[in-house]
């Protein structure tokens, strides 16, 4: 089976949304270039962990290497239509190029395992989003005020809490 490879560099826009009631949300990862526009389903651990792993990277390099233009960006964080994910997320993955200055999030597809032995073996699928710090940056603000946006208290958690009196 052939996998799915895309490379868009680089990105005019990158968000994480949310389809669903709270305690039934679904996340999405989506990002465009021009008019092609990529939606990957997301868990809301991995959206929380991909906000504090940018925001990390971002410390870090703007330490090593301070960015060419600082001036603050405001971008439309919304998700855009059609929301139709081209697959689930089984891990992420951060790089940067020195002389693009730019990141680059690297998405993986999660497989089932196929029980069948004769079958071929799938490849997963895999994007990547170049994008700017500017961009990035309010991608790892956007992600976790998304996840905490939620119930207020996570440990509910789809479960139904019994009391005794």
């Amino acid at each position: 089976m052939p996998n799915t490879e895309i490379d868009l560099n680089p990105i005019d826009f990158i968000t994480v949304g949310t389809v669903g009631p709270k305690g039934q949300r679904i996340f999405h990862l989506q990002a465009g270039k021009g008019a092609e526009i990529i939606t990957l389903t997301v868990e809301k651990e991995q959206t929380w962990a991909l906000g504090e792993a940018i925001r990390e990277m971002i410390r870090d390099l703007d330490k090593r290497l301070p960015a060419i233009d600082m001036t603050p960006a405001i971008f439309n964080m919304e998700l855009r239509d059609p929301v139709e994910p081209m697959f689930r997320v089984a891990q992420m993955g951060l790089g940067y190029d020195d002389d693009q200055d730019k990141i680059v999030l690297i998405a993986q597809e999660f497989l089932v395992a196929n029980e069948d032995p004769d079958a071929e073996e799938a490849q997963p699928g895999v994007v990547r989003l170049w994008c700017s710090r500017a961009q990035m940056r309010a991608l790892s603000e956007h992600s976790v005020a998304t996840v905490q946006a939620g119930r207020p208290d996570p440990k509910q958690n789809g479960r139904l809490i019994y009391y005794w009196t």
